[in-house]
C-alpha cells in the first residue's frame, strides 16, 4: 500500500512540475530560441522591471513569400568607414556587397555590411551584417529598423544566398535605450511593408 502511495505522489508531482514549465512562445524554432534569449536575465536586453512581466516578442505571421533568393554582387573595393550609431560610438564597417532580389513583385536591393572588429573574431568572422527600414518601420515594426544576419559560409558558390525576413530582429536600442545601435543607412530602405518577423517591442 505504501508503495502504491509513494507511486501515486511522484506521479503527481511529475504532473505539476510539467504543467508549471510552460512551453516556449514562438511558432518556429527561431522565434523559439529568441524568447529563450530574452527570457534569460543572463542575457536579455531588456530593462529588469520589462523582464519581470515578459512573457514573448510579438513577430508578425510566418509568411513563405518573404523568403527570398538573393543574389550578391561584391564590393570588394568599397573603403572602410564609421558607421553611425544611436551613440557617439563609431565603429568601422565596411560594405560587402549589394543585394538583389524580388519580393512581391518588386525589385529591391540591400547594402551589406561586415563590420572590421568581427575579421579578427573566430566566433563572429562569419557574420554580415544587413540593416533595413520598409514602409512598416515606425508603424507596426520599430521605427529604427531590423536587422538581420547573413552568414559568408551560407553564400553559395554562384554568389546567391537565401534572405529569410521571418527571422529578422530588432535592434538592443529598441528595448534599452542604455545600448548603441548602428543606424541603419538611408540607401537600405525598402519600398514595400515587410509584414515579417519580428515586430515593434511594446512594454508590458
Amino acid at each position: 500500500m505504501k508503495k502504491i502511495l509513494l507511486l501515486l505522489t511522484v506521479l503527481i508531482l511529475t504532473s505539476c512540475s510539467s504543467q508549471g514549465k510552460r512551453p516556449l512562445a514562438g511558432k518556429t524554432e527561431y522565434q523559439q530560441k529568441e524568447n529563450a534569449r530574452f527570457k534569460d536575465a543572463s542575457k536579455s536586453p531588456l530593462k529588469k522591471r520589462d523582464l519581470k512581466k515578459f512573457k514573448g516578442l510579438a513577430f508578425y505571421p510566418v509568411d513563405s513569400s518573404y523568403v527570398v533568393n538573393a543574389t550578391l554582387t561584391r564590393t570588394p573595393d568599397e573603403p572602410v568607414f564609421e558607421m553611425a550609431t544611436t551613440t557617439d560610438r563609431k565603429p568601422l564597417y565596411k560594405q560587402y556587397g549589394i543585394l538583389s532580389f524580388t519580393l512581391k513583385g518588386k525589385v529591391l536591393k540591400l547594402h551589406l555590411f561586415q563590420n572590421q572588429e568581427n575579421l579578427t573574431d573566430e566566433k563572429y568572422k562569419d557574420y554580415l551584417f544587413l540593416p533595413f527600414t520598409d514602409d512598416t518601420s515606425g508603424d507596426g515594426s520599430y521605427g529604427g529598423g531590423r536587422y538581420m544576419d547573413v552568414f559568408i559560409s551560407e553564400i553559395n558558390k554562384d554568389d546567391t544566398v537565401i534572405l529569410n525576413f521571418n527571422n529578422t530582429y530588432n535592434p538592443y536600442c529598441a528595448y534599452n535605450d542604455k545600448y548603441s545601435c548602428p543606424i541603419t543607412p538611408r540607401k537600405n530602405h525598402l519600398d514595400i511593408a515587410i509584414e515579417a518577423g519580428v515586430k515593434d517591442f511594446k512594454k508590458p
